[in-house]
């Protein structure tokens, strides 16, 4: 898996998986670039740590002028820009229940953060894609979708829109030599699950793993391989799929 001087963004990169996307990609050789709302200079640290480097970019993703802003900064600092992970999302915030307990607010939340700011990340690295001659974009969905996770409608919902988006846009943009594939982690042990689930977290996290064909809880490091692999040129022939990395809970 070549990554070598390869130029990847990846969002909602402060913490979590994202953060352990950065490192991982560092290590690899990749030219990460960080980008969070919140400060990134932990995860430039573990990218330094890793042997690689990183650059850390403020960016909303529900905010297109931002979005635009971060694909300028990355063409900027690197010249090119080859992939891109959309790994930001609206979770640990949210608040569960039944469908019709869910707010209209928490509801548009969702998917202003989920579905509309990956798209706003798709418009703004696209161009560069185009003019490089290709790349890859990876969009995090979740086992909420492909397993239809009840009693969090708008995170499922919209999990399930970057599924559909994912499929589209890897119709459209297929000639352009860009791939656009998605990743479906179930419950991954970081502060945005624990901050999910609060006081339920550790029985959540039973209940996930009695799921599971790999009677184990998700890591962040169990993740890498498959994005790193998803940017790599030695996946060049796979598009519009969605990996399920749930332990053996959905099997396509």
């Amino acid at each position: 898996m070549a990554l070598e001087g390869k130029v990847v963004i990846v969002t909602g990169a402060a913490r979590g998986i994202g953060q352990e996307y950065v490192r991982a990609l560092a290590a690899a050789g990749a030219l990460p670039v960080a980008a969070d709302v919140n400060d990134c200079a932990e995860t430039v640290d573990l990218a330094k740590a890793a042997g690689g480097q990183a650059l850390s970019v403020c960016c909303d993703i529900t905010d297109a002028n931002s979005t635009n802003a971060m694909a300028a900064s990355a063409l900027e600092a690197f010249g090119r820009i080859d992939g891109l992970v959309n790994n930001a999302a609206l979770y640990g915030g949210l608040r569960g229940g039944r469908f019709e307990s869910i707010s209209e607010a928490d509801w548009d939340a969702s998917m202003s953060v989920n579905v509309k700011g990956i798209w706003n990340c798709c418009k703004s690295v696209v161009p560069a894609m185009r003019a490089s001659g290709g790349g890859s974009i990876i969009n995090v969905a979740s086992l909420a979708a492909t397993f239809g996770t009840p009693f969090v409608l708008h995170y499922t919902t919209s999990k399930a829109a970057v599924i559909g988006m994912t499929r589209g846009l890897a119709r459209e943009l297929g000639h352009d030599s860009i791939r656009v594939n998605a990743v479906a982690p179930s419950a991954v042990i970081t502060e945005g699950t624990r901050e999910f689930f609060a006081n339920k977290f550790d029985k959540a996290l039973d209940v996930v793993k009695a799921g599971q064909a790999i009677q184990r809880n998700l890591h962040p490091r169990d993740l890498s391989g498959t994005i790193l692999w998803l940017l790599a040129d030695s996946s060049a022939f796979v598009t519009g799929q969605t990996i399920s990395v749930d332990g053996g809970t959905v099997m396509n």
